[in-house]
């Protein structure tokens, strides 16, 4: 029997095209996933009958958009899905070291997956336990799966900490996890994750939202790891970018099925599936700027018009400046003792121009001071120093009653759509509160109409008006965040990484809208965005902050072929170049 199963494990694996240099360590057959969306017995498809193999000591990358199944998989395989919602097919098998997984009860389930298999989460602010500090919780995996007593836990998670490359782990290992960086959080996460030398490491989307080269750093920290413990791991991602980084070989997933997998060339160079082509091209290019990004749904269709024609960026002499920023401080304070307090320096001496119908680019990793930037010409902080000119006056010293009118004429779209929304207003009270606010349109019907004007714009049905954000993917989300900034006018326009966690698809999507919008209006942008790929395309000037500082300016196409400051040259080092094997 047990011959038959490892005879049938390998005839998988050469029929999904798995390395036949390894012995496969998980193989999933026939995985069939649905989730009850009400009583009355609705279903929906998450994951539709896939199959794939894991080889032992090898990388696999599944790849694809939100919403294609990827996590529902990788959830599936740890046994995490919710049950009283979940439903999984009775020919559905997941095996792992010829073993069923979905055969084992509970304990069993449980015992295998906190130590032969272990999972890197995307959030680790939500997989962190706020009340308890990062040594408690790395030894309590240890103390739970290993045996180990107080003493020996804490020496283990020292040395797992000084392994993933936390600084101090003698200090940090004392630390709650809001007292580490988004980067430091993740590395525990890791540090956790292989605790116990698990065989099998899933990491899902471990990069997202992060820095370049912070991601940077996790990506080779996961590499390195997987080499030194003989790991497999399942890397899930829709950044195709970092599948060439890390992985041997890539499933490439859409609306819960496997649309094509192979070995990393394959995929790369020679890609089958039309969904795989467009995936790879929908990612803004560092070595062409196309007129407009082309669109999945576009390239599947046939629909692409090769477009010769690129954009020009750059500022031109004699431009008639919208905004001119100068000497902008920034400081926050926090109490020292009794009576004293600490000042931290959060913006320092920042100065720039930005012309009427163009857009600055500002970069840098986290905590550089780029969306205090932001914040602070929106008033959303008080400036320390500095002046701000706009239409002859400066923002930042005029009243606030002076100040109002100036309100819808510099807008912002924020980062996390999620957030930004009213959850209890739909999309019609969303846009038509400001509306009312700054008395625009004669009355409710005619801003309704402006409202429907503009949903339509940003490529909405005007259906969209009467429902709530709930209702809407990220994507469509953050359009309507566009639409409601739109509702104003604005002639500056402050874009806080607002793509940074959106799909590739989506994202291209996104600044295709923002591009037209600012070709019709001839609005100005302020692009803050650590995405040196998306900047590189959007941006006709760069701004690159480090601790606060501004450390080099030039034109796009310049300052990306000529970087002079060695922090700029290290941002663009770390971008993800895809395969490089």
């Amino acid at each position: 029997m047990m011959q038959k199963m490892n005879a049938d494990l390998d005839i998988a694996a050469t029929t999904d095209g798995a390395d036949r240099r390894g012995e496969t360590l998980l193989e999933v057959r026939n995985l069939r996933v649905q989730f009850r969306l009400d009583k009355k017995g609705n279903t929906f498809d998450a994951v539709k009958a896939i199959s794939f193999v894991i080889p032992r000591n090898c990388t696999v990358a599944l790849v694809g958009e939100s919403g294609s199944g990827k996590s529902v998989s990788s959830l599936a395989v740890m046994g995490l899905l919710p049950a009283e919602v979940t439903l999984i097919d009775a020919q559905s098998e997941i095996f792992f070291g010829g073993r069923n997984l979905l055969e084992l009860s509970m304990a069993e389930r449980r015992q295998l997956c906190g130590k032969d298999i272990s999972m890197i989460f995307q959030e680790p602010m939500s997989s962190l336990n706020p009340v308890f500090t990062v040594g408690f919780q790395i030894g309590e995996v240890l103390r739970q799966h290993m045996g180990m007593d107080g003493q020996q836990a804490r020496a283990r998670t020292l040395a797992l900490l000084e392994e993933v490359g936390i600084p101090d782990p003698a200090t940090r290992i004392d630390s709650y996890p809001s007292q580490l960086s988004g980067g430091q959080q993740q590395r525990v996460m890791i540090a956790m994750a292989i605790a116990c030398e698990p065989k099998l490491l899933i990491a899902d989307e471990p990069t997202t939202a992060l820095d370049v080269t912070i991601q940077k750093q996790i990506v080779e920290l996961i590499a390195a790891l997987q080499k030194k413990h003989h790991m497999s791991v399942l890397f899930i991602t829709h950044d195709l970018g970092l599948v060439g980084e890390i992985a041997e070989r890539v499933i490439v997933m859409r609306h819960g099925t496997i649309r094509e997998s192979g070995d990393l060339r394959q995929i790369f160079d020679h890609p089958q599936d039309s969904y795989t082509q467009a995936l790879l091209h929908c990612r803004p290019s560092l070595d062409a700027r196309p007129w407009r990004l082309p669109v999945i749904d576009d390239h599947i269709a046939g629909r692409i018009e090769v477009q010769l024609k690129e954009r020009v960026r750059g500022y031109v002499a004699g431009e008639p400046n919208v905004l001119e920023v100068k000497n902008l401080c920034k400081s926050f304070y926090t109490r020292e003792g009794w009576f004293g307090r600490k000042e931290f320096q959060a913006v320092k001496d920042v100065s720039f121009v930005l012309p009427r119908g163009k857009t600055i680019g500002v970069v840098g990793e986290s905590g550089s001071g780029k969306t205090t930037v932001g914040l602070t010409l929106l008033r959303l902080h008080q400036a320390t120093c500095g002046q701000a000119w706009f239409d002859g006056r400066d923002l930042l010293s005029l009243k606030a009653a002076d100040y109002l009118p100036y309100k819808r004429r510099i807008q912002i779209i924020f980062q996390n759509p999620y957030a930004s929304l009213n959850p209890r207003f739909t999309v019609g009270q969303i846009l038509l509160e400001p509306m009312r606010i700054h008395k625009i349109g004669a009355d409710d019907r005619e801003r309704t109409a402006l409202a429907y004007q503009l949903l339509e714009r940003v490529g909405l049905p005007t259906q969209a008006f009467h429902r709530y954000p709930h209702e809407f993917s990220g994507g469509q989300r953050q359009r309507i965040a566009i639409a409601r900034c739109l509702t104003m006018k604005p002639e500056i326009l402050v874009c806080d990484e607002s793509v940074s966690a959106l799909d590739v698809s989506v994202q291209a999507q996104v600044l295709n809208l923002l591009q037209d919008l600012q070709d019709e209006f001839g609005m100005s942008y302020i692009f803050i965005s650590h995405d040196l790929s998306v900047v590189k395309y959007i941006a006709d000037q760069v701004m690159v902050m480090h601790q606060g500082r501004v450390v080099e300016m030039a034109d796009s196409d310049e300052l990306y072929r000529h970087p002079s400051h060695p922090y700029t040259k290290a941002l663009l080092g770390a971008i993800p170049k895809g395969v490089h094997r």
